[in-house]
């Protein structure tokens, strides 16, 4: 891969450097575009238009799936069904734009666009809003850019604001929900994708730099690199020279081999678990164990885009407290098992797991503020 450094070249070599890294960007924003005009922004606006007309959510809720059926292996297939004929479009845009980020965008152009703490998680907040997926198609991009050195603070924020910011999801609940769910959802994603993302970011970088500093690793060699050794090894030096269509291909196959079976055997074993995880969620009560056990369920479960919203408007409708509701609200879409073990070797399993519990201590206070309000 071609290698942008921090200063500038002023000879032809320099120039033609830019030249390629000018020309991988644009293609990039114009295959990231495309593809999430198919799969998001163009679905997306017909479903608001139907919604303004119809105030109804249409289908029923994919976690039905996951209760049914006469044996596990038939839950496990239905629910896996479901949710990926609901996500295959964004996983498959979400594949494709990591792949051609790898294999043509230099590592070095990723780190200083995106940068490190509070700038970083600001950048990759906002770089999330278009995309708008759930939390297992943006795991492709975030462990692509942490492969290239991103720091953990952007790649987190760009993790987390995908679901819990989506603004697509945020306009269904102003239609469908009363507006204290909206204003919560809002308030408390800005709160996890800035504040969560640069604390538990730079905690992780900060111990990957000990940790390589007592390996005798020199800062100057482990910065590019202060991840984790599963899925993030760097890219093969012969494989520079190789055409761009065959390190596209290469670096899609490497990408699909490793995350999507992965990612299968994962929601199956959610669909499976559904009978003991499921009923959790419709206990409804205000008590703290109740609402505890709501916000690690709601960790462990995985939705497409938008899946939380007839869960919650079912819950609302056979009288859950607004405890529950609003602890779901914002654990729900944000993390699930299936998501946090596609990252958890490029974010760090340690940083991962702060952040679902922190995630699901923001589901807390989620509940406390729908009660409140």
């Amino acid at each position: 891969m071609t290698s942008v450094t921090g200063t500038t070249s002023t000879g032809p070599t320099g120039s033609a450097r830019g030249t390629r890294q000018g020309v991988a960007v644009l293609v990039v924003l114009v295959a990231a575009a495309a593809g999430l005009t198919w799969a998001k922004w163009l679905p997306y606006g017909e479903r608001v238009r139907q919604l303004h007309g119809s105030r109804s959510w249409p289908g029923s809720d994919v976690l039905q799936r996951a209760t049914g059926g006469s044996s596990w292996f038939e839950r496990g297939w239905s629910f896996t069904a479901a949710y990926t004929g609901a996500v295959w479009k964004a996983l498959v845009v979400a594949l494709v734009v990591a792949a051609l980020v790898d294999a043509l965008v230099a590592p070095a152009l990723w780190r200083r666009a995106t940068g490190d703490g509070a700038r970083g998680a600001l950048r990759g907040g906002l770089l999330s809003l278009p995309t708008m997926m759930c939390t297992c198609c943006t795991a492709p991009v975030a462990v692509t850019m942490r492969r290239a050195g991103v720091p953990r603070a952007a790649a987190l924020a760009f993790w987390l604001g995908n679901p819990v910011l989506n603004p697509a999801v945020l306009v269904f609940l102003a239609l469908l929900a009363p507006w204290q769910w909206t204003a919560v959802r809002a308030l408390l994603g800005v709160v996890l994708v800035l504040g969560a993302a640069t604390v538990l970011g730079g905690v992780g970088d900060r111990a990957a730099l000990r940790r390589a500093g007592r390996r005798g690793t020199t800062a100057t060699s482990v910065q590019p690199l202060v991840i984790e050794p599963l899925r993030t090894a760097p890219p093969v030096p012969e494989v520079a020279d190789r055409p761009a269509p065959v390190r596209v291909l290469r670096s899609f196959a490497r990408l699909a081999v490793l995350l999507v079976p992965e990612y299968l055997v994962l929601v199956f074993l959610v669909g499976v678990l559904g009978p003991w995880l499921v009923p959790v969620l419709g206990s409804g009560g205000p008590s703290a164990l109740v609402v505890v056990g709501c916000c690690v369920v709601g960790a462990l479960l995985v939705l497409p885009t938008g899946g939380e919203i007839p869960v919650l408007l079912a819950l609302a409708a056979a009288g859950a407290s607004p405890w529950v509701l609003g602890a779901l609200l914002v654990v729900l879409p944000t993390v699930s098992l299936p998501s946090a073990v596609m990252v958890g070797g490029a974010m760090g399993w340690r940083t991962t797991a702060a952040t679902v519990g922190v995630v699901a201590a923001a589901g807390l206070v989620g509940g406390a503020l729908l009660a409140a309000a």
